[in-house]
C-alpha cells in the first residue's frame, strides 16, 4: 500500500471500507522476541537510540466470544527498540492474575467495565461488582520498571528488555492495593530544576477525592514519590486525563451522571452508566503543585466549557491566565449494550475538535475558540514544551475536514497560525497515537521525528512508520510481523 502527503484534506467523506477499519479487531496470536523488522521503504535514522512502547488490547475475543467494547481487552504490550539504524521487535500480553485464569478457562470470568458480560445473562453477572484490571491502556518506563498502567487500579511492572510480567506494583508502599492510579500521566520536563512525572488517582463519588503524586524520573532516585497531596471536590469525577503547568496541576470535571444500579444488577458496565449531564455545570478544578509558587494553598475551581472531554493537548500559564487546550466532544460517545462496536456509524458519534481556552483566574471568567474544525485525537507538544508554550502539535485525524470519520492522517499545526500539514494513511489505512520525539541535538521546537502505528487493511497487518516531525515527510516505513488492534497510548524511552 502506498501512504501519501495530502496538501489538504478532502471536502468530502474519504473513500475508505468500513471492513478494512473493523479487520483490525482481532486477537494477537503469537509473541515475539527481538524479531528485526522488515524495512519496506526509506531509511531508519541513525540518531532514534531507545525504545518505543506501546500499549492497547491484544485479546478481544475468547471462545468465538467477543468483547462488548475494546477497551475491555486484555492488554499487550510492544516494544520497537531502535539502534545504529534498525528498529526489534518484541510484544508480549501482560499477564494479569485475571488474563491467566481467562487462558486457563478459556472463556470471560469477568465483566468489563465497557459492558463485556460473563456468561449465562444478567442472573450471572448481577452483584458481580469485581473490576478485572486490563492493564491495556498507556506503558511507561520510570526508573529501571516498565508500568503497564490500567485508571482503575494498580499498575503491572514488566521487565523493560523482554516484557515479561513481574507483578503488580505498589510503587514502594506508594499505593494501597487496589487503589487508582491514573494510565495518562504528564512528564514535567525540569521545570523545578528536575524532570519528574505528575500524575494522579480518584477517588470518585458523590465527593470525589484526587491524589496527585509527583515521581522522580532521574538518576538514583528515580521512581520514587517526591511530594504529594489530596483534594476533595463536589460531584462524581469521571477523569482520564489533565495537564501541567509549572504551578498547576489542571483537571475537567465533566458535567456528567452516573447511576450505578444497572451496574449493580448486571445489566450495563460501569462506563455504559455514565452520560452527559445538561443541567451540569463542568469545572476546572485547578490544584497546587508543591513545586511551584502556590504551594500548600487549596484547591481552586472555575467554570469550564461545555462538552465532554477525554484528552488534553497542553497548557500554559500568561499572566493572570492560564491558557488550555483541549479536544472537546458534543456529548459522551458510549456504545450501548444492544450496540455492536464493529458495525457502528461513524455519523451517530460526536467528533472530537481541538479549542483553547483560555480561562481568567482573577474573574473566573474564560473565552473558547476552536483552533480545528477537524475531527481528531491523541495530540501531543514537544515534550520539552509539556506545560509551555508551544507553538506546533502533532495529532491522529480524519481524513475530511469536518464529521466524524475513522483517523488516518497524521496532522502538524501551527497553533500560532493555523497552518497545517498532513501524512495521509487513506483510503486503506488507519493510524494510531502519533508520538513526537524531539531531536536532542537541537534547540528547534519541531525538529524530530514522529512515530506512528498504522493499521493497513490492505494486507490486515501493521506497519511502522517515521516521519520528519517538521515536514511530515517519510523518513521510513517498517512492516511489523503481527497485526495489532486499533489501541491506546504508548510513549518513548531513550537508550541509556
Amino acid at each position: 500500500m502506498k501512504y501519501s502527503i495530502p496538501s489538504k484534506p478532502s471536502s468530502i467523506q474519504a473513500i475508505f471500507d468500513k471492513k478494512d477499519w473493523a479487520s483490525a479487531y482481532c486477537n494477537v496470536e503469537k509473541e515475539f522476541n527481538n524479531a528485526k523488522l522488515k524495512l519496506i521503504k526509506g531509511k531508519v535514522p541513525n540518531e532514534l537510540k531507545g525504545t518505543f512502547y506501546r500499549n492497547g488490547p491484544g485479546r478481544i475475543e475468547r471462545n468465538n466470544k467477543w468483547v462488548h467494547h475494546p477497551f475491555d481487552g486484555d492488554g499487550m504490550i510492544t516494544a520497537m527498540k531502535f539502534d545504529n539504524g534498525e528498529v526489534e521487535f518484541t510484544n508480549k500480553f501482560v499477564r494479569t492474575k485475571e488474563w491467566e485464569e481467562e487462558e486457563k478457562a478459556d472463556k470471560f470470568l469477568y465483566r468489563g467495565v465497557f459492558g463485556t458480560q460473563k456468561e449465562g445473562g444478567v442472573l450471572a453477572n448481577a452483584f458481580d461488582i469485581r473490576l478485572k484490571n486490563i492493564a491495556n491502556t498507556n506503558v511507561i518506563k520510570i526508573g529501571n520498571d516498565l508500568l503497564a498502567l490500567w485508571e482503575a487500579a494498580n499498575p503491572y511492572v514488566l521487565n523493560p528488555d523482554n516484557l515479561s510480567t513481574i507483578g503488580i506494583s505498589n510503587l514502594n508502599e506508594v499505593l494501597k492495593k487496589g487503589e487508582a492510579f491514573s494510565a495518562h500521566p504528564r512528564f514535567d520536563p525540569g521545570h523545578h530544576s528536575i524532570p519528574r512525572m505528575v500524575t494522579y488517582g480518584v477517588d470518585a463519588g458523590p465527593k470525589s477525592t484526587i491524589r496527585l503524586m509527583e515521581f522522580a524520573t532521574s538518576g538514583d532516585n528515580a521512581g520514587k514519590l517526591i511530594n504529594e497531596r489530596k483534594d476533595s471536590f463536589n460531584g462524581f469525577a469521571f477523569l482520564h486525563d489533565f495537564i501541567i503547568t509549572p504551578n498547576w496541576a489542571i483537571f475537567l470535571q465533566n458535567a456528567i451522571r452516573f447511576n450505578p444500579i444497572p451496574f449493580i444488577l448486571g445489566q450495563k458496565g460501569a462506563a455504559q452508566c455514565i452520560s452527559s449531564n445538561p443541567k451540569g455545570n463542568p469545572k476546572f478544578l485547578f490544584i497546587p503543585r508543591e513545586s511551584g509558587k502556590y504551594a500548600k494553598e487549596p484547591a481552586r475551581v472555575f467554570d469550564a466549557p461545555e462538552g465532554f472531554v477525554f484528552h488534553h493537548l497542553n497548557a500554559w500559564e500568561d499572566s493572570n491566565e492560564v491558557v488550555i487546550e483541549s479536544i472537546f466532544y458534543n456529548d459522551f460517545p458510549s456504545i450501548k449494550p444492544n450496540q455492536n462496536f464493529i458495525d457502528i456509524n461513524f455519523d451517530d458519534l460526536p467528533e472530537g475538535i481541538l479549542k483553547r481556552c483560555r480561562l481568567n483566574l482573577q474573574r473566573n471568567s474564560y473565552k473558547l475558540e476552536t483552533l480545528s474544525e477537524q475531527c481528531c485525537e491523541f495530540a501531543m507538544v514537544n515534550p520539552l514544551k509539556e506545560g509551555l508554550a508551544a507553538r506546533y502539535s502533532w495529532m491522529a485525524t480524519s481524513f475530511q475536514k469536518s464529521g466524524n470519520a475513522p483517523l488516518q492522517c497524521v496532522k502538524k499545526q501551527d497553533l500560532l497560525t493555523g497552518e497545517s500539514c498532513y501524512w495521509s494513511a487513506a483510503p486503506r489505512g488507519f493510524v494510531s497515537e502519533p508520538i513526537m520525539i524531539p531531536n536532542k541535538t537541537s534547540n528547534i521546537e519541531d525538529d524530530g521525528w514522529v512515530l506512528v502505528l498504522i493499521w493497513n487493511g490492505e494486507r490486515n497487518g501493521s506497519d511502522l512508520v517515521i516521519l520528519n516531525a517538521n515536514n511530515l515527510n517519510e523518513e521510513a516505513i517498517l512492516e511489523l510481523p503481527i497485526g495489532i488492534p486499533h489501541g491506546l497510548h504508548g510513549s518513548w524511552a531513550e537508550k541509556t
